[in-house]
């Protein structure tokens, strides 16, 4: 009995002293995931593209001045008329044009007035044209000249009624440049991780930037940049 004794002793010493021994070497180990875990780096990608607008916003502007009303507005119809028959004649679609009321400006009642002035009245008159026919609406900018054959007075220069392109296809392209962009981030990580003598491991925080629509330089307006910046931080394994 007292040899059965020692011998339940020793099974069971055995027993807790393996158990201790592999709880020690989870621990140990789990701690080396926390370790790892901690090692992490943070990158960015960038995705580029340019792009030609598809649509533009053409304001056409002239400007009539005088001391009767009546005549003024006689005056600015036919130069409506003029305009309209020229974007017409040259395929712009009526339902791409669209004509602002006039803008008069009274300049006798203009407190700045110096007093001394040929014309009572100054109105600006606006017709603006919106297409998706970026080339056509091109040509046709440079062939205004035309219009002062006919006897209407355009104003150039003015930075209110400047052209406007826009790019409205951006979601067509968001999920290739998100890809693209990402994509670019995971191989500056890569280069890093090897760098280190690490291995890259699963994403730890992940953020996409906003898109940013400009235009390519000064000259050209009608062709856009876009870019957006991917922020990704990935995990370190050793």
């Amino acid at each position: 009995m007292k040899n059965k004794g020692i011998l339940s002793c020793l099974i069971l010493g055995v027993t807790v002293g393996v158990g201790l021994l592999l709880l020690g070497m989870q621990i140990k180990m789990g701690f080396q995931d926390v370790s790892q875990n901690r090692r992490t780096v943070a990158v960015r990608g960038l995705s580029e593209r340019e792009v030609t607008a598809n649509l533009v916003t053409w304001p056409i502007v002239s400007k009539e001045v005088g001391n009767d009303l009546p005549s003024l507005y006689a005056s600015i119809e036919k130069t409506n008329r003029i305009i309209v028959e020229f974007l017409v004649a040259n395929g712009v679609a009526e339902s791409e044009i669209s004509i602002n009321a006039p803008d008069v400006l009274d300049l006798q009642a203009d407190r700045y007035s110096s007093g001394n002035i040929p014309f009572r009245y100054n109105v600006t008159n606006v017709v603006v044209v919106t297409s998706s026919q970026v080339t056509k609406i091109n040509s046709l900018v440079k062939r205004q000249v035309e219009l002062l054959k006919q006897g209407v007075a355009i104003v150039a220069g003015d930075y209110q009624y400047r052209i406007q392109y826009d790019y409205t296809d951006l979601n067509v392209i968001k999920p290739e440049m998100i890809a693209d962009a990402t994509k670019n981030a995971r191989e500056a990580a890569e280069k890093f991780a090897e760098d280190s003598h690490s291995t890259l491991g699963k994403i730890k925080n992940a953020s996409q930037g906003q898109f940013s629509i400009d235009d390519r330089d000064q000259y050209t307006p009608y062709i856009k940049r876009i870019r957006v910046v991917s922020s990704v931080e990935y995990f370190l394994k050793d």
